[in-house]
């Protein structure tokens, strides 16, 4: 794979300062970058095209990606604590891999429900713009995943399998691309739904319900170390997916429900 961009060495008086002689941009690293850049840009544009709103400060998008950084990485902790706590050296390696979406996605939204609330700014309508923010993000920083080799598939014989550095040099299933072309898909579906938009936070309704039931399925394919909260039936990422299906189905019909009353009182 192609885990590292590139790497530049320092100037000695840097060197000396920051007790590192190198460098090294990992193409992880990039990609999330570059995702987040996207996503930033859209949502602006989104939010004064559909909402008139100028005042998202380049705070608010810094927050975001701190509050991302932080939830995904101590989800990913979460998955084997012991063996983080055993080998604290492990945790350093903060750059080249190693994230779980729905870790990010939890700390996340409660975050931006609270900066829309205090800032007087339209929940549900911001919500469905980060529906499709997040997909940007998300099918970009896939991509790096791939890059990374990390969040590969369980063994396959098929012409789809390939070999990952930590995969024992067995062909696996690819399943960031699996997951990356899923997302793609699913931002097509979202903008197609939003164009007959029924009720403020419907897009984002269906983009929880649609990623949490590819990603259910797409666990089954997944090979790399998961965690579990029934061994090797189901994991924490599919009991997550069912909660957010759940959650998100009723409000769904919630909403769907109160907008066929109000039409019939009209």
């Amino acid at each position: 794979m192609f885990t590292e961009l590139f790497s530049f060495s320092l100037p000695d008086f840097l060197s000396r300062i920051l007790g590192i002689q190198e460098i090294t941009i990992y193409s992880y690293a990039a990609l999330i970058a570059l995702g987040t850049l996207v996503a930033a840009i859209y949502t602006r544009w989104r939010a004064k095209k559909e909402l008139g709103i100028n005042n998202l400060s380049n705070t608010f998008f810094y927050c975001i990606f701190i509050a991302g950084f932080v939830g995904g990485k101590l989800f990913y902790y979460l998955q084997d604590p012991l063996l983080y706590l055993q080998n604290p050296s492990l945790m350093s390696d903060n750059f080249s891999g190693g994230f779980v979406f729905y870790g990010s996605f939890v700390v996340i939204i409660p975050y931006i429900i609270w900066y829309l609330k205090r800032h007087k700014i339209p929940v549900l309508p911001m919500l469905d713009i980060f529906a499709i923010t997040t997909t940007i993000v998300h099918a970009i920083g896939r991509l790096g995943c791939f890059a990374a080799g990390c969040c590969y598939g369980s063994p396959t014989e098929s012409g789809f399998g390939l070999v990952f550095p930590t995969a024992q040099n067995m062909a696996v299933h690819p399943t960031q691309l699996y997951e990356s072309s899923m997302i793609f898909t699913i931002m097509l579906i979202l903008l197609l739904v939003k164009k007959h938009q029924q009720f403020k936070g419907q897009v984002f309704l269906i983009y929880l319900m649609l990623y949490a039931f590819g990603r259910g399925i797409l666990e089954l394919f997944r090979g790399d170390e998961r965690g579990y909260i029934i061994d090797n039936l189901l994991s924490h990422s599919q009991f997550i997916a069912l909660c957010l299906i759940s959650v998100s189905a009723y409000f769904y019909y919630k909403f769907y429900k109160q907008i066929n009353i109000n039409t019939l009182n009209t």
